[in-house]
């Protein structure tokens, strides 16, 4: 008979506040351990390391919903680049604020973004707290590295997005309180970069899709990854080069020729992949599904290939001056499958005497026969974030439902490594132009002869845009404020963090 261990979170109220709105972390938390809560069993250790994993998701294969890197904290870090722009026209006020550089410090966005993500830093520290009875009880301490390194490899990223939206903030290698420490932006890169190289020995040698113990999980190469990531904030570029060399020396990884299915049905754990949130309706009409909610980001009126399948919310929209940079650039393989149109985004495009024919391929039709409909929300939606209603399982018709979420594709990767080498990083994998070529070729446009620093930052938007607020991103680490001023913003760079949420304020005091 199958039997649970239950683990209940440990409560850090009076350091960080992490107190949970819907109370999740008060109740015990159920992690599939085989056969056994025995310490000596290699199954019950696989089970912690899976209750690691659940905060990517954040729910259990019984229960609907997602409470994991939720439907309102990643637009959230995203919504503040050139790329994208808060849809809603006055629905969500802060959250259109926030887009415009304008932030209220009391708006529940922001204390959901800070409180749950410390959360998942919280339970995943207590599964490696677990871990190591594993490793006491005579489990093989190989395996229990390798278990804890995957732990590392999730708290270092969740730590690092967290910084990146607040600069100073909680880093947590323990449950201990009294060492929580609170430190600068800087410092917590370095001590993600440093949480990696302790890592990387004793991780898989492989792609996330090869793994057959845990399909999709953590290798060497998602935390040479998020290495590189953390790196590059640091503006530390020749540690970018070799982080990201080491993953296109490897030959591991290559480029999904689809793009547009890239991040559809056919994309899940794809061979671009290197971290991803699953999720499956099991492929039945009823019944278990671990979900996101995707309707965030959906249009609010469409006209389905597939009668019956729901819009969405229209809160995520690219951006005009975005869908204008590809237009310039003929770019359309990324364009159709990043941005949906609607007539009246189309019209608007016209508007523009430089853009007032054009190609045939904009439409509000996708390539898989969903009509886009005008909407009173925005003009545009992601198509990175669409589903064709011809992929749902018949009877699941909520939008984007049993899509993954792609965190970490290669091609990032190569444009990290080209932008390190661009800037003046030796290069450890060949050159910056064979890194942006190879990303080019797949998008169908011709290769360059050569690259300069700002050709890479243009590839990187329109390769990554939507994706992540790595445009914002990027854009506050190089100071540009010009990119970031656009259609009537003002950027300065005493912008380019959020305000700790007012409720943390009151429970943390050195947030003050």
């Amino acid at each position: 008979m199958k039997k649970l261990i239950y683990i209940k979170a440990i409560m850090l109220v009076s350091i960080v506040g992490l107190t949970s709105c819907d109370n999740k972390l008060d109740e015990p938390m159920e992690l599939d351990a085989g056969n056994s809560y025995d310490y000596t069993s290699a199954e019950g250790a696989k089970g912690a390391v899976m209750g690691a994993y659940a905060t990517l998701s954040g729910k259990k294969a019984s229960d609907n919903g997602d409470t994991g890197l939720g439907w309102e904290q990643i637009p959230l870090i995203s919504v503040r680049g050139d790329d994208v722009n808060a849809g809603g026209k006055g629905d969500q006020a802060p959250f259109t604020d926030t887009d415009n550089y304008s932030y209220d410090r009391s708006y529940w966005m922001y204390n959901s973004l800070w409180e749950i993500w410390y959360q998942r830093i919280v339970q995943v520290t207590a599964q490696m707290s677990e871990l190591e009875k594993f490793r006491a009880g005579g489990v093989n301490s190989q395996l229990i590295d390798q278990y804890l390194s995957e732990c590392k490899t999730l708290r270092a990223f969740y730590t690092m997005e967290i910084s990146r939206v607040w600069g100073k903030v909680i880093v947590m290698e323990e449950l201990d309180q009294s060492k929580l420490t609170l430190r600068s932006k800087d410092d917590v890169m370095s001590w993600v970069s440093s949480q990696m190289d302790q890592s990387i020995p004793n991780l898989p040698d492989m792609r996330p899709n090869q793994r057959t113990d845990i399909r999709g999980g953590v290798t060497k190469y998602t935390a040479l990854a998020v290495k590189a990531m953390a790196n590059l904030e640091l503006k530390n570029y020749q540690g970018v080069a070799d982080a990201a060399g080491q993953i296109i020396n490897s030959g591991k990884f290559t480029l999904v020729d689809d793009y547009y299915n890239l991040f559809k049905i056919p994309g899940k754990l794809a061979d671009e992949n290197l971290l991803e949130i699953q999720y499956s309706d099991f492929g039945v009409a009823t019944g278990n599904n671990v979900k996101h909610l995707w309707d965030f980001y959906g249009p609010t009126s469409w006209t389905p290939a597939v009668t019956g399948a729901n819009a969405g919310w229209g809160f995520y929209e690219p951006s005009l001056k975005y869908i204008k940079f590809m237009l310039s650039r003929n770019e359309q393989k990324r364009l159709v499958t990043s941005v949906l149109f609607t007539p009246d985004g189309i019209a608007k495009i016209k508007e523009d005497p430089a853009f007032s024919t054009l190609p045939s391929w904009v439409s509000n039709v996708t390539p898989d026969n969903d009509v886009i409909n005008n909407s009173a929300r925005a003009l545009f939606f992601s198509g990175k974030h669409y589903l064709p209603s011809k992929q749902l399982i018949p009877g699941r018709n909520d939008y984007g439902s049993n899509k993954n979420y792609i965190i970490t594709r290669y091609s990032e990767v190569l444009l990290m490594y080209a932008e390190a080498v661009a800037r003046g990083a030796n290069p450890t994998a060949g050159s910056a132009v064979a890194a942006v070529n190879t990303v080019r070729r797949r998008a169908g446009l011709g290769e360059l002869a050569s690259v300069t620093a700002d050709q890479v930052m243009d590839e990187k938007y329109a390769e990554l845009g939507m994706e992540w607020g790595i445009r914002y991103f990027d854009m506050v680490r190089l100071g540009n404020t010009a990119a970031l001023s656009y259609d009537g913003r003002t950027f300065t760079m005493d912008k380019q963090f959020l305000p700790y949420p007012l409720a943390q304020i009151e429970k943390i005091q050195s947030l003050e």
